[in-house]
């Protein structure tokens, strides 16, 4: 915990610096930037032209970054520089047994992502430059997950030669099994659009009234990414067989809007519809194993009843939630040039509010508090800790008046 709090302190003290400096489009563990930010970036991109896509993994991304090459890249002061060569440097604790470590950043530590994205840093430039203004690439990073657009096929090949002699240089390689060139409209090897982050990217043919470029862009969320999730699903309503019905609700509920949440910016609405759907299945089969002598009709009458003409599984006042009554929204791509740590609140304020990791909740009151803490004014940054405050003291009183948003340190104090 002593060295996850130096390096927390690290953090701190190179994030600004590097925030001023990484690339316009690289979003993976940066402050105020996220998975919807990379997907938008590839949505303007695509939205006019057709393009070939260049669907890339760094293999060990993590693990294989050259120490020497980073250390180099930091070029910063000699009180960091030790410190961060001896977190490299110090081995991996594995089953009682210590293994040197003699190249890549160390995985769930504090400065890792930041490491791993000054390592990178400089791929998109050398990409953009290496070619003429008028055929200039477009590139989204996100991590170790990469993709480079370009009309051109004989030119997205040659970008690909560029990127692993690039990569070779710190020490790190595209991975064979899932790089790939595929196309976001016409078939290519096989395959039309791809997917990233989650999401599946391609554009349909259509007719001239409908739309005057003759096809249409779709990202909705991947078949891998559904399947998961109602894996996941199932997990939970299996642990659950012996709840209590309100316990399994305040369960699902959490995953439901988690996840619809995360796909609420893309074109969602019958992939919604289908899992509220399968998870009606799942949970017909959750009330037959618990009562497998009454009748589908004894089961209905039990936990399920009408609210507002339809059916719901609710017990008294505990609803589930639905994914089709989320919203599809249009997201606002950050702009690559701010940060943070620019000192735009103005901006970051209203990008806070639109934040989708966040509940609704939270972002509505960053909207009426101008990105501020109710206690100490101060403006709350992207990874700041969020907590909800009741002004009177009274917990059942949810109005908008009686509640203010804190720093979690402030609201300690408060109640203290």
């Amino acid at each position: 915990m002593f060295d996850r709090a130096k390096q927390a302190l690290v953090k701190q003290a190179l994030e600004p610096e590097w925030e001023a400096k990484f690339e316009p489009n690289s979003y993976g563990f940066r402050p105020g930037r996220s998975c919807q930010d990379a997907m938008e970036a590839i949505f303007q991109s695509i939205c006019k032209k057709p393009k070939f896509v260049l669907d890339a993994d760094i293999e060990k991304c993590f693990d294989k970054i050259s120490h020497d090459k980073l250390l180099a890249k930091l070029s910063t002061i000699p009180s960091i520089t030790k410190p961060i060569q001896g977190w490299l440097k110090a081995g991996i604790f594995e089953k009682g047994e210590v293994f040197p470590s003699e190249a890549g950043t160390p995985q769930g530590s504090v400065v890792s992502p930041l490491l791993a994205n000054v390592a990178l840093h400089g791929l998109e430039e050398m990409l953009v430059n290496v070619l003429p203004r008028s055929r200039r690439p477009k590139i989204v990073r996100y991590a170790d997950d990469l993709v480079i657009l370009h009309p051109d096929l004989e030119t997205l090949v040659e970008l690909r030669e560029q990127t692993e002699a690039w990569l070779g240089e710190i020490g790190l390689n595209l991975k064979e099994s899932k790089t790939r060139i595929t196309h976001t409209l016409n078939e290519h090897e096989g395959n039309v659009g791809f997917d990233f982050l989650g999401f599946t990217v391609r554009q349909y043919k259509t007719g001239k009234r409908r739309s005057r470029q003759g096809f249409k862009t779709i990202i909705k969320p991947s078949k891998d990414a559904q399947r998961r999730h109602l894996a996941t699903m199932a997990e939970v309503i299996k642990e659950n067989r012996g709840s209590a019905q309100a316990d399994l609700i305040f369960t699902l509920n959490r995953k439901i809007r988690g996840w619809a949440n995360y796909y609420r910016f893309c074109c969602a609405k019958q992939v919604f519809n289908r899992m509220d759907y399968q998870l009606f299945w799942k949970l017909r089969q959750w009330a037959k194993w618990r009562h497998p002598h009454k009748n589908k009709h004894w089961q209905f009458q039990r936990y399920w009843s009408r609210r507002h003409e339809r059916l719901r599984f609710c017990v008294n006042e505990t609803v589930l939630g639905q994914y089709a009554y989320t919203p599809i929204q249009r997201f606002v791509k950050v702009r690559g040039d701010k940060s943070p740590y620019d000192g735009d609140w103005t901006y970051w304020a209203t990008r806070l509010g639109r934040d989708p990791s966040k509940p609704e909740r939270i972002t509505n009151m960053l909207k009426k508090q101008r990105g501020k803490c109710h206690k100490c004014g101060l403006h709350f940054r992207n990874d700041d800790i969020m907590e909800t405050h009741h002004i009177d003291g009274e917990r059942q009183n949810n109005s908008h008046r009686n509640l203010a948003l804190l720093h979690g340190h402030c609201h300690d104090e408060v109640h203290r």
